[in-house]
């Protein structure tokens, strides 16, 4: 499970020096005045030749916008999807994030991902979501752990099957705004400059760009210090024998936590013949062991705060890295240069702890980098201001809506400060997520899913994980198709109003 560690004192006393904040500061996540942050001078299309037309145009080919254009599409209405890589899933592919955080409510996955799993089953013979411990009920469900290249794989698919026309290696630019209406995106191309046209548009960038174009209020960072949550730069390591290395923290470092949550899968892998899927990371237990590294100086103390990977299913000797993790108070996702610089000190950090792994864990010993990360790991940067503004209350309230589209009670997982500022939900409880935070007053035929939906610093540590970004993404998709064959505008669309068999999930 992704986790964020404890920090050295230090770094924790500078931080509450700078107004990092106490439980009342972050959990009010108020911004009286409402200030916007500035839009970015875009590209207004004028006199630029129209690549390509649709009903509706997602832009941002991750968990969110791949959700959103195959679930549109499958509404029967013309799609385009733009994405600035070559391939779809976003930070699951690109950004190598794996696996996918559960949502600790029960019922929540929507029928986008019950069918997304179903599809990868189909091709591999072993479920994404794995088989837990009949006594481990807390996760609830939304966990998948999805192979990067696998899962490029079906978006492919999927998305030709339903009829999806996706634009690779398109970087949005601007925008063409007439009288409260997107007409337009501006990318650029291999071509150059020029336009997709379409009814209804979808933001689904993570960093709220089109929405920002197109001149959306919007925030970022925390709204005590104007921070965003750490960054990370993923990576892979062949080579790996991946039983040897839990026998490792098993049996030598007595990290018991295993045992307790993945023992009976563990071994129901390795009687089957196959790398088990399981984690190692810096708990208390085996915090010594990295701290080590420190001592010999073959380790940073950035390099030891947040250490974590998972074997991958279907890539057998393959740990998946979830680390390393940059200094927040170093980098920040919302400036572009320090964004950049942010890369090239991930990458130093990545070759310190391969180097690690490979000279101190048994197991490691024949292992080398795999691949790295071609995205960078953001967790938070823009967040729009929409009909419906999410708050920290929300969550800790466990609000429900009439029109709401998914819902969830993974935690507030700010990585900058340590988990239990929060409390987190009792067993059996969640939030819902109101499509009102999908679309905006300003604009009457924008929606906006993914980790850049309306919410507060807090409340979008809890909603930006991946699952509940496909079912934004799907409820999406949905009612712009809902709003066009009714000519209602999706910021007038109510979704309760949508028949409950054609809506992705419906409040009880």
């Amino acid at each position: 499970m992704e986790k964020s560690f404890s920090i050295p004192i230090s770094r924790r006393a500078f931080m509450k020096l700078v107004g990092m904040g106490t439980v009342g500061m972050l959990a009010e996540t108020a911004m009286p005045s409402g200030k916007a942050a500035a839009a970015p001078a875009g590209v207004n299309g004028e006199g630029l030749p129209t690549l390509l037309t649709a009903d509706v145009c997602v832009v941002g080919g991750g968990a969110a916008g791949t959700a959103a254009a195959i679930s549109a599409a499958r509404a029967g209405v013309k799609v385009v999807l733009v994405e600035r890589g070559i391939s779809l899933g976003g930070l699951a592919t690109q950004g190598c994030v794996f696996p996918c955080m559960p949502t600790y409510a029960f019922d929540s996955d929507t029928p986008y991902i019950k069918e997304l799993n179903k599809r990868i089953e189909m091709k591999t013979g072993f479920s994404p979501v794995p088989n837990l411990p009949e006594t481990d009920t807390h996760y609830g469900e939304g966990m998948g752990a999805y192979t990067p290249e696998l899962l490029t794989e079906v978006y492919d698919e999927w998305c030709e099957k339903t009829g999806v026309t996706v634009l690779y290696d398109a970087a949005l630019v601007g925008a063409t705004v007439e009288d409260g209406t997107i007409t337009a995106c501006v990318v650029q191309t291999v071509e150059g400059l020029g336009k997709i046209q379409a009814k209804t548009f979808i933001d689904a960038t993570g960093d709220a760009l089109l929405s920002r174009f197109a001149g959306v209020p919007t925030e970022k960072g925390s709204e005590t210090n104007g921070r965003n949550q750490p960054m990370s730069l993923r990576f892979e390591m062949g080579g790996i024998d991946v039983t040897k290395v839990y026998h490792f923290f098993h049996d030598k470092l007595k990290d018991t936590w295993l045992e307790e949550n993945w023992s009976k899968k563990f071994k129901e892998d390795v009687k089957k013949g196959r790398d088990p899927f399981w984690e190692f990371a810096k708990w208390k237990k085996t915090e010594s062991f990295f701290r080590e590294g420190v001592k010999k100086g073959e380790l940073t103390e950035d390099d030891v705060l947040y250490i974590q990977a998972f074997s991958v299913q279907g890539k057998p000797h393959t740990m998946s890295m979830n680390c390393p993790e940059m200094p927040p108070l170093m980098f920040s996702a919302t400036d572009a240069v320090s964004r950049s610089k942010a890369v090239s000190f991930g990458r130093k950090m990545m070759r310190r702890l391969a180097v690690y792994f490979k000279g101190n864990i048994p197991g490691f010993e024949k292992a080398y980098i795999s691949r790295e990360a071609s995205m960078v790991g953001v967790r938070e940067s823009w967040r729009i201001r929409g009909k419906y503004y999410m708050e920290a209350d929300d969550y800790l309230q466990a609000r429900h809506f009439p029109d709401a589209v998914c819902r969830s009670a993974y935690p507030i997982d700010i990585h900058d400060v340590k988990l239990d500022l929060f409390e987190k939900l009792k067993k059996g409880q969640y939030y819902e997520i109101p499509y009102r935070a999908l679309v905006t007053n300003e604009l009457s035929n924008l929606l906006v899913s993914g980790r850049c939906a309306s919410g507060s610093f807090a409340a979008q540590a809890s909603f930006r994980i991946q699952p509940t970004c496909m079912s934004m993404g799907e409820a999406a998709g949905i009612a712009a198709a809902w709003g066009l064959s009714r000519n209602i505008p999706v910021n007038e669309v109510k979704w309760e109003d949508i028949p409950a068999e054609k809506r992705s999930y419906v409040s009880q």
